[in-house]
């Protein structure tokens, strides 16, 4: 004779607690070094002043010579050019201070 039982009500909290604790390992080591990241790039590009050594993201190294509000103009060994602020790079500008 088999007799069937009633299964007990597992309850969702220890599912939803696993959850909630990856979201917070997730935000603090991924989405919070990011936003400070792009808030550290922002403040650089919005502090360029005339005379700083940049390098841009694509690797071109110059001096700014002019500020706009969105652009920069660098010069360059041959002549000028004007790129967006936003291809400014700041990990590679702050390693060459250091190098010197």
């Amino acid at each position: 004779m088999i007799l069937l039982q009633a299964q007990p009500e597992q309850s969702m909290m220890p599912m939803l607690l696993m959850m909630g604790g990856m979201f917070v390992i997730m935000y603090f080591f991924m989405i919070r070094p990011q936003m400070k990241k792009a808030k550290e790039a922002k403040k650089f590009q919005d502090g360029v002043s005339v005379g700083d050594k940049i390098v841009t993201v694509g690797g071109i190294h110059g001096k700014v010579v002019e500020v706009d509000e969105t652009t920069v103009v660098i010069g360059l060994d041959q002549g000028r050019m004007r790129i967006e602020k936003a291809a400014l790079s700041v990990d590679r500008t702050v390693s060459e201070g250091q190098q010197k």
